[in-house]
């Protein structure tokens, strides 16, 4: 299994739900004579939040991720100055 699956099986759930969510949204609207129903608004509701869920939660976590690895870089290469100049 590949290093970035996950986050392939992620994005292309997110990107699954948003399309049958729209998808519904249309043929809702247009089946039912350009009424939608509560619970289709429902589902699309839950689509897009399930999707922002999975964009959002993964771009934090790669920017807290890379402000950790930018403080950890910073401090090793302080302790090897301050080692050197010894």
């Amino acid at each position: 299994m590949q290093r970035n699956t996950k986050e392939w099986i992620q994005y292309g759930s997110a990107m699954a739900m948003l399309a049958s969510g729209v998808a519904m949204a249309f043929a809702s609207f247009f089946l039912n004579g350009g009424d939608l129903k509560d619970s289709v608004l429902w589902y699309v509701s839950q689509t897009l939040v399930y999707a922002g869920s999975i964009f959002g939660v993964g771009i934090y976590v790669q920017s807290k991720w890379s402000e950790v690895k930018n403080y950890v870089d910073g401090c090793l290469r302080d302790n090897k100055d301050d080692d050197e100049s010894k």
